[in-house]
């Protein structure tokens, strides 16, 4: 299957503006946008999270190796 062709996505763009009216157009436009917008910041929101996890977690294993060497020293 390849990309639609011209007259088809006229046909389809004449079927949105038949079932939702051509005043709701932008509107739809608009509230996708905003769908993928926030689906993209939702992924690297979770993209960062275990970078600051590992980030913690290394700061922890370091303070407690130090307490260690401190403490056989």
């Amino acid at each position: 299957m390849g990309m639609p062709s011209m007259p088809e996505l006229l046909v389809v763009l004449a079927i949105v503006v038949l079932l939702f009216g051509a005043k709701k157009i932008p509107d739809l436009a608009k509230g996708m946008g905003k769908g993928i917008k926030d689906f993209k910041k939702a992924i690297k929101e979770d993209d960062e999270e275990p970078k600051e996890i590992a980030k913690t977690e290394d700061t922890k294993v370091e303070a407690k190796a130090k307490e260690v060497k401190s403490e056989n020293a």
